[in-house]
């Protein structure tokens, strides 16, 4: 899509699958399930997806996706499913910046690779671009609370060490036309995308709104880690979504990429129309 000076497309790293109760928080089973059908063990198809931005000099990768190193029982555990490591037309070498949205193992093992015959040892898989991740959120990971051990992975947090690892803080524009901005309700330091252009906007809001399933503002996941702070945040975020017009891409759904939004006849946040890339 072009999109102001902008060429911008949605990327697949692959499904994977998570408990559907854990991401649907207190929606009864009997509601979420009609959305998300649930495999034998409970758990619910999701896409692994980055939004990458070329244009005003620059290469931007939004997330990587979960990576290819993983031992074969958590690979079991959470269905990973890796699609093949290359992205659509873009060389890793001439990626510029990416933006971690947070360093959950679904958002960020992605730009580290396996170095094939070496058993064990990883390559960065964008070698010349800026990590961008909000000091916040750097800080969680580095000491995670008790909830979120399993998902901040401390080998991969230290990895980070070998990148050029820029800290963030609030909102700031980290490229001409693309913004980030920090949130505290689902992760300490989570950071949602704003891309500007020609008086349009594109937003990425990772896991404040996973799928296009959890627009309604109570429709929040049992991963997140303050839920009163969260339901402000999202409904600043959609408020201005359905205010302005805006394309919504959706990190985790497994069938609807992206798409505008408005509210159903019960008042709630809802699809308006998909939208493709």
């Amino acid at each position: 899509m072009r999109f102001g000076s902008f060429d911008v497309a949605v990327v697949n790293h692959g499904h994977f699958r998570l408990d559907g109760g854990a991401m649907f928080g207190t929606v009864p089973k009997t509601i979420w399930s009609k959305l998300a059908p649930p495999d034998d063990d409970n758990r619910i198809r999701l896409a692994a997806r980055s939004l990458i931005i070329r244009g005003e000099g620059h290469v931007i990768i939004v997330d990587a996706g979960p990576g290819d190193r993983w031992p074969e029982k958590l690979r079991r555990i959470y269905d990973i499913q890796a699609a093949p490591e290359d992205l659509p037309g873009i060389d890793p070498g001439t990626v510029t910046e990416v933006i971690l949205t947070h360093l959950h193992f679904d958002h960020a093992r992605g730009i580290f690779r396996a170095r094939p015959g070496t058993g064990g040892e990883v390559d960065l898989r964008f070698p010349g671009a800026r990590v961008l991740v909000q000091a916040a959120n750097y800080a969680a990971a580095k000491k995670p609370n008790a909830r979120e051990r399993g998902s901040y992975l401390a080998e991969d947090v230290g990895l980070l060490e070998r990148t050029r690892l820029v800290l963030t803080a609030g909102s700031r524009e980290v490229a001409p036309g693309v913004w980030v901005h920090e949130t505290n309700g689902h992760t300490r330091g989570h950071q949602w995308v704003e891309v500007k252009g020609d008086g349009r906007t594109i937003a990425f809001p990772s896991d404040i709104a996973p799928t296009s399933h959890h627009l309604p503002l109570p429709y929040l996941m049992g991963y997140d880690i303050s839920a009163e702070t969260l339901l402000v945040e999202k409904e600043a975020l959609l408020g201005r979504a359905v205010e302005e017009d805006w394309i919504i891409v959706f990190a985790h759904d497994p069938e609807i990429a992206a798409g505008r939004i408005g509210r159903d006849d019960k008042g709630h946040y809802a699809l308006r129309e998909a939208v493709h890339f």
